[in-house]
């Protein structure tokens, strides 16, 4: 569920080709307002079972996200933007991470991956 609904959220911002690889069919509201409805079944509180879907989008500071994207993100998936210092101070945004995730799984043993190169191979406009 977590790899399917990060997956529609990529779809959401793609465009062009990259988009049209990415298709998985129906048109693209059904895809995400789909997930708004699932999301909001699975995360009911009056249920006799306890399984909670989280979402977050974390993305660099210096980087200007689109409301295009960021919008239906907090709308279809419940995933609103935290903008994080990742250039420059690694260590507390890995913190604040695992700490957001920690509190939404209601776990203490959450291990997040820094991959350093991935961010040092792109550059920030």
């Amino acid at each position: 569920m977590g790899i399917s609904s990060a997956l529609a959220m990529v779809f959401m911002g793609a465009k062009g080709n990259t988009a049209a690889q990415i298709k998985i069919g129906g048109e693209d509201g059904d895809i995400h307002q789909g997930f708004q409805s699932l999301l909001a079944e699975i995360n009911r509180t009056d249920t006799q079972y306890l399984l909670r879907i989280a979402n977050r989008l974390f993305g660099e500071k210096s980087y200007d996200f689109h409301t295009s994207f960021t919008d239906p993100c907090g709308k279809f998936y419940q995933a609103k933007l935290k903008q994080l210092d990742f250039l420059n101070d690694t260590e507390t945004s890995r913190t604040q991470i695992n700490t957001w995730i920690a509190e939404k799984t209601e776990s203490e043993n959450i291990l997040l991956f820094y991959f350093n190169n991935i961010l040092n191979s792109h550059t920030v406009s």
